[in-house]
């Protein structure tokens, strides 16, 4: 396939709202595009990946734009994510109607039990890592989460 048929198949894509294609030939070759998405957690890594529209790098940049960019640009997040070790389903407390470990606001130690993520009946303690401050819970209580899922931010 050449690279003018793959940019058609990349516009048809934004038009119709599609974030990954496929597409195999009789010959037996694929072709798989898939738009960049932030959230995505890839369960295998992809053939080929396209991004519609990025910011051209510095040196490409007209004379004044950079400074444009700079003031642009977002100030870092300092908060420390606390991922899933593992797939599996996120409980925040040790049992139905228990207090959950953590709530918003609450300051945390290296070993302070965050969390408990249940893979095949048996229930895996998550730890913060880190010492902080809980500044916001990323995942519902019983739901299923998948191995690097953000489950809390925490200000260190």
């Amino acid at each position: 396939m050449d690279l003018e048929a793959i940019k058609e198949l990349m516009e048809a894509m934004s038009e119709k709202g599609f974030s990954r294609i496929s597409l195999k030939k009789k010959d037996g070759s694929t072709l798989e595009l898939e738009k960049a998405s932030s959230e995505h957690v890839e369960d295998h890594p992809p053939v080929q990946k396209f991004r519609e529209k990025s910011t051209p790098p510095l040196h490409v940049l007209k004379k004044g734009q950079e400074e444009e960019l700079k003031l642009s640009a977002k100030p870092q997040d300092d908060s420390y994510k606390i991922e899933s070790p593992m797939v599996g389903t996120f409980y925040s407390s040790s049992a139905p109607g228990e207090p959950p470990f953590v709530r918003v606001g609450d300051t945390v130690s290296e070993e302070s039990v965050v969390c408990i993520i249940e893979a095949m009946k048996v229930m895996n303690e998550v730890k913060a890592g880190k010492q902080g401050e809980i500044v916001e819970i990323c995942v519902d209580n019983m739901h299923p989460v998948e191995f690097g899922t953000p489950l809390f931010k925490v200000k260190t």
